[in-house]
């Protein structure tokens, strides 16, 4: 009887952790500035050796980053072009990265994930430990949460979820070694990314992935994403969904909701596409080069978008009163 009892526990406990454990890697930035602000660049869809005027951005991007003192960076994929990197010995790493982005304000920690194009080449290889030892500001995973004060950042894999680059991938191969059976993949993902930021205690919940899932830009909304991961933002009232993958600059929203913000004109740009939006959230569409930063503090989240020249495009601000869930237009 006792070992009946024994067993019978063990197996409610498993099936308890099972449900109530997240395997998503959490990592801790520390807050350095004396009231507790961050500061933040975010970059998409960049790595062409300084070619399509990514060198110029990069130019600006120190000149804001200098004038804002930023904390770190956020890439949201499509680090390197065509096909990714070939091995952590590409000399690609460096000729897109570590000599681009060489201005003392961007010598903070970069926080990345990969893009549809980071997949076309050895994915494990922009995950390795060895390029951070190339250049100790890389860190780049597949899925993540990373912990910064009154912020968490909840970093997603959005490739498993478009489901042509499976059925119809074209001419190009893409690496799925470690996401197949893509459905468990994807399913694991989602659990964890759920679990992550219900336990969330962060004044401000921010998820970033490559993929849209409100854009006006040429991809057009990621339909899987609309189904799959939009539902569990709504749920748990995540403030910002930022991405890349179209290559312009754009913020999409409506007041008290999750704002939409694609920072993807890192390099090649100006595509002439811009698909029918309801004006009254289509806030910003730019076509152009050009990157974000993120102000926020305990009571604000501000966002600006610069163009190639430094010029601000837009800004905006959200604000949280004594309710956590209260967001406001400023």
């Amino acid at each position: 009887m006792k070992m009946c009892s024994v067993r019978l526990i063990f197996l409610i406990l498993c099936i308890f952790f099972n449900g109530s454990l997240s395997e998503l890697e959490r990592l801790e930035h520390p807050v350095t500035k004396s009231d507790g602000s961050l500061n933040i660049m975010v970059i998409g869809d960049w790595g062409r050796q300084g070619g399509f005027s990514q060198s110029l951005v990069a130019h600006q991007m120190g000149i804001v980053g200098e004038q804002l003192d930023i904390d770190f960076v956020i890439s949201v994929g499509d680090n390197f072009y065509d096909d990714g990197l070939k091995g952590d010995t590409d000399p690609a790493f460096e000729a897109s990265f570590s000599r681009i982005y060489t201005h003392p304000s961007l010598q903070k920690q970069w926080y990345s994930v990969l893009g549809n194009h980071d997949y076309r080449g050895n994915v494990s290889a922009q995950l390795s430990h060895v390029l951070t030892q190339k250049d100790w500001r890389w860190f780049c995973r597949r899925s993540f949460v990373l912990c910064s004060g009154m912020v968490e950042f909840f970093f997603v894999d959005t490739n498993p979820f478009v489901e042509k680059y499976f059925t119809n991938p074209e001419d190009h191969t893409y690496d799925w070694s470690n996401v197949l059976p893509r459905d468990k993949y994807i399913s694991n993902l989602l659990h964890d990314l759920n679990l992550e930021i219900k336990k969330s205690h962060a004044t401000w919940k921010f998820v970033v992935g490559h993929h849209g899932i409100k854009t006006a830009g040429q991809h057009g909304a990621t339909q899987e994403l609309v189904d799959q991961l939009l539902p569990i933002l709504e749920e748990n009232k995540v403030d910002l969904y930022i991405n890349g993958h179209d290559h312009c600059l754009q913020h999409i929203g409506s007041e008290g909701e999750i704002q939409f913000l694609t920072s993807g004109g890192g390099s090649k740009a100006w595509r002439g596409v811009i698909q029918p939006w309801d004006p009254k959230e289509l806030k910003l569409y730019y076509d152009g080069q050009g990157f974000m930063s993120l102000h926020v503090t305990h009571s604000q989240a501000k966002f600006i978008y610069y163009d190639i020249s430094g010029n601000v495009l837009h800004q905006s601000t959200l604000s949280k009163t004594f309710s956590p869930f209260k967001r406001l237009f400023l």
